[in-house]
């Protein structure tokens, strides 16, 4: 991916800096654009800010990155725990805690913070995008983007319009996220969109087969990698997105579609009693040393 010009060089907030606002950061810093990672617990955004620089260390010692530009990444991003400070904006990210209430009355917030031309994006992909919206008094900037985990490898991104969303919103976020060099797909505003109403069900049964003792863990990842073709098997996937985090949104798909496909197997109960949430923890299917998300 080309580096973005001066011109078109962007103020972009993310909200939340766990392993999703993390990923996202990393891919907005690293196409150029002014980043402010943004949580409002002090000592998760330090950690948020580590995973990122972490990542550009990390790209630049295995070569995909040369010292000048990693360095110009890292310089790209910053912090806060204040939501004024992103009052300069063009893009806001939301990727906080999935809950309905806290992401309206986020953007409701914001709503007297940043511009009117400013683009509301939320990484939601089990709440409606439309009820999200409603928080905002300008609904029609509010426009669903669903980065694939893990962001800063994955091209992908489920694009999907509010109720509301203007032709204008809707175009600039595909414009927007051409920039980035991430490929764009348009779903409609329903449960999982389109990823997520394959992925969750199909990680269930990966899930399901190790408890029943088909084959180990490696044995499944190294199947999925050689005969599916995947870049990165189903437990080395949960270990980056999070046991905690496939348990909310695997259950709240559930809620939504009553199909018993979505509902997440007792592993994942018991490995999110016991801490066991991967990367973050550093044990979740496998161990780690490094517990940042792409760390060594």
């Amino acid at each position: 991916m080309s580096k973005i010009s001066t011109a078109d060089r962007k103020t972009v907030a993310v909200l939340g800096a766990g392993t999703m606002g993390s990923g996202i950061a990393t891919v907005m810093a690293r196409a150029g654009h002014r980043t402010i990672l943004y949580d409002i617990n002090e000592a998760n955004l330090e950690r948020g800010i580590d995973t990122v620089h972490g990542f550009f260390d990390k790209s630049v010692r295995l070569g995909k990155l040369d010292a000048t530009a990693g360095q110009a990444a890292k310089d790209s991003l910053s912090g806060s725990t204040e939501l004024k400070d992103l009052a300069p904006c063009d893009v806001v990210v939301e990727a906080v805690f999935e809950d309905l209430s806290l992401k309206k009355e986020t953007f409701g917030r914001l709503d007297d913070i940043v511009p009117p031309t400013t683009l509301f994006h939320t990484n939601t992909s089990t709440l409606s995008v439309t009820g999200i919206a409603s928080g905002s008094r300008l609904r029609e900037r509010v426009v669903g983007t669903h980065y694939c985990n893990p962001a800063p490898l994955m091209k992908l991104v489920e694009v999907a319009n509010g109720r509301h969303t203007a032709d204008w919103a809707h175009k600039a976020t595909l414009e927007f996220l051409a920039s980035l060099g991430k490929t764009s797909v348009v779903t409609k505003d329903r449960p999982g969109f389109i990823v997520n109403r394959f992925l969750i069900p199909w990680e269930n049964s990966c899930i399901e087969a190790l408890e029943a003792g088909v084959a180990t863990k490696e044995e499944i990842d190294t199947a999925v990698l050689g005969a599916l073709g995947h870049p990165m098997g189903p437990f080395r996937l949960l270990d980056i997105v999070g046991m905690d985090i496939h348990q909310q949104v695997a259950t709240r798909l559930y809620e939504q579609l009553r199909d018993p496909k979505f509902f997440p197997p007792p592993m994942v109960e018991r490995m999110v009693a016991a801490g066991d949430l991967g990367r973050k923890t550093g044990r979740g299917f496998y161990e780690y040393d490094d517990t940042r998300l792409f760390g060594s």
